[in-house]
């Protein structure tokens, strides 16, 4: 998919978006971006080769947007920075709460220890690394099924491992996520987690969701309302 200024890929759960330094034979979005789309070979910002204007993590799947000029590129980093994306999201957990919306607005830090996690601010003495960063997370309740519990997210801070972590504090941690108490992934995930980036809205990009991947449960998949 694509409009007259940005490429939309679907990415898919286990492939990084850019090339993978701890194995790389596994080919990137941005290789595979790039095979078919040789004119985004431009000369583009360190970490954002190929115009791609933002992460996702390797389990993650979803939106992931592609800027088709440096200018364009300029403009939606300057839209993620100043909070002016709202970002959905859709995650599936084991757990279940009593409520079917909450918000967490935990700031966020580096582990002091743990190189691969993060911590939220529950007290001026909470260690930590590093600065504290806003984070809040609106959660809302869809839809159960089977042991398992579709919840969406709306946000638009965009913190390292946000939903992950906040979704944990709220009780809901990610089935197959580990690292934050999710257990482990039933053997038909193809990666570690059940996180999908559906999309982004505001006034200024109105662009198309992208679906939740076909291996997730049939009865996950919700239209999106707006």
């Amino acid at each position: 998919m694509e409009t007259s200024r940005v490429i939309i890929l679907s990415k898919s759960s286990g492939v990084s978006c850019f090339p993978y330094r701890k194995d790389p034979s596994k080919v990137s979005m941005l290789e595979i971006m790039l095979a078919e789309r040789p004119e985004q070979q431009q000369d583009w910002p360190t970490g954002f080769e190929g115009g791609i204007a933002h992460r996702l993590d390797v389990p993650t799947s979803g939106q992931l947007l592609v800027a088709k000029t440096p200018s364009i590129l300029t403009e939606l980093r300057a839209d993620f920075a100043c909070k002016r994306l709202l970002k959905r999201y859709r995650f599936l957990t084991r757990k279940s709460v009593e409520w079917t919306a909450h918000q967490i607005n935990f700031p966020m830090a580096h582990h002091k220890t743990n190189r691969r996690k993060m911590v939220v601010k529950r007290g001026n003495n909470t260690p930590h690394r590093g600065k504290w960063i806003l984070a809040t997370t609106n959660f809302q309740h869809l839809a159960s099924q089977d042991g398992l519990h579709l919840w969406e997210v709306t946000m638009r801070t965009g913190v390292m491992h946000q939903i992950r972590l906040h979704a944990a504090i709220a009780g809901l941690a990610l089935v197959g996520d580990r690292l934050y108490g999710g257990g482990d992934a039933p053997t038909y995930f193809p990666s570690d987690f059940a996180l999908h980036h559906c999309g982004i809205q505001s006034e200024k990009w109105q662009l198309p969701f992208v679906p939740v991947p076909n291996w997730w449960p049939d009865w996950t998949k919700i239209p999106y309302s707006t």
